[in-house]
């Protein structure tokens, strides 16, 4: 089996809901992450074998397989092809997976990997709701009714059942809300996510051009006593907006390569994906998945937590990277150290690869070696991912 090398990986920064990126077509952020990715390997157009991107909410703008328009909007050539992936929130961390899985198999050299969001144009939940209204069904079916009686599968319900079982308080989940804002507010003024954003160009409010390049939900003032004061999604509860990931707008992009393209296109290695796993969990709890990912992931790679340098564990709520370092054991200071979902967003399909651009980029400037990954997904998932960084390779 060969290794699959990543040679390349961007974000945009991230927009608010209804905010600065969301006049842009959720094709052309995804087409400027891969021409970004072009620019910066110096790749032919024809090279890249395939175009893996995640999107969530596949309907309206995101709809008629956005891989393959992002393609045709981008530089690559025609004969690339595309294709769109949804494992919901951590859609893009499973592009990642398959591009990787296409690499090191040797059936393709060349994987562009990715994922885009418009959550301003097209709203959490859009295909479920237009469905609904449309009287065309559920996405359950009698089967999951008789099996899960009851159960509703909600995100908002699991973070909560989170939070009970892992004994987390709405004190911890208000500190490490503020402390996200405080970290993405410190990486950014440090200049710490220069190399990794793509500039955007946006037109205002009042028509003047302006280029996008700093994530747009981060309070610089963000502060204890003001998330103290904000009420709890349910009565008697500990999860807050505050301590929620915030609606965005983004895309980012993974160049994946294996030994064979590094050599042909001269590409630098910068890092290897040494270790992918996927798990099922319990659909109620829903976000917990993290937790046997990781572990999986730690057993498969003959490592334990205490190896890993740093940890990007997706902020969907507060209580998912909490309960995951409680489980796990895991240092609270090696984990999401420049900001999370909570002050830095989430848009939902391009957040798997966004994580990894930005564990990158830190690994990269600290010098480390070895950086996780783990999502939590609806219905009851979890992908999680290990990189090594590298200097380069003496073949």
């Amino acid at each position: 089996m060969g290794e699959a090398y990543i040679v390349g990986a961007v974000r945009t920064a991230c927009g608010r809901r209804n905010g600065r990126l969301s006049k842009i077509h959720p094709i052309d952020l995804g087409a400027a992450v891969v021409d970004e990715l072009l620019d910066r390997s110096a790749v032919p157009v024809m090279a890249v074998d395939d175009v893996i991107f995640g999107c969530v909410s596949q309907i309206g703008a995101q709809a008629g397989n956005l891989g393959r328009n992002v393609v045709l909007a981008s530089r690559l050539d025609i004969s690339v092809p595309g294709v769109t992936v949804d494992r919901q929130c951590g859609s893009s961390l499973q592009a990642i997976h398959f591009g990787a899985q296409a690499v090191m198999s040797e059936t393709q050299d060349l994987v562009i990997c990715g994922g885009v969001e418009s959550m301003s144009l097209v709203p959490i939940g859009s295909n479920i709701n237009d469905s609904l209204s449309l009287g065309r069904g559920v996405p359950r079916g009698e089967r999951i009714d008789e099996l899960y009686p009851g159960i509703e599968f909600s995100q908002f319900s699991g973070a909560e059942l989170l939070a009970q079982k892992y004994h987390i308080s709405r004190n911890e989940l208000d500190k490490f809300g503020v402390l996200s804002h405080q970290r993405a507010a410190q990486a950014t003024q440090n200049g710490y996510f220069h190399r990794e954003i793509v500039p955007v160009e946006i037109t205002t409010e009042d028509g003047s051009l302006e280029t996008h390049t700093v994530d747009e939900g981060i309070r610089y003032d963000a502060n204890l006593e003001s998330m103290q004061g904000l009420k709890t999604l349910f009565e008697g509860g500990v999860i807050t907006a505050g301590t929620a990931s915030q609606i965005s707008d983004g895309a980012a992009a993974v160049m994946i390569a294996n030994r064979r393209a590094v050599e042909r296109y001269n590409l630098p290695v910068r890092a290897r994906i040494h270790t992918l796993t996927v798990v099922g969990s319990d659909p109620e709890i829903m976000l917990e998945g993290p937790v046997p990912a990781t572990e999986k992931l730690l057993e498969r790679a003959g490592l334990t937590i205490d190896d890993i340098d740093l940890y990007e564990v997706n902020e969907a709520f507060g209580s998912v990277p909490l309960a995951w370092a409680k489980a796990l054991g895991a240092d609270l200071r090696k984990l999401n150290v420049n900001g999370g979902a909570q002050s830095l967003g989430h848009p939902l399909g391009a957040t798997g690869a966004k994580l990894t651009t930005t564990l990158l980029h830190e690994l990269e400037r600290r010098e480390a070696r070895y950086g996780l990954i783990a999502i939590c997904e609806g219905g009851g998932t979890a992908n999680a991912t290990l990189i090594e960084r590298m200097d380069g390779i003496d073949w």
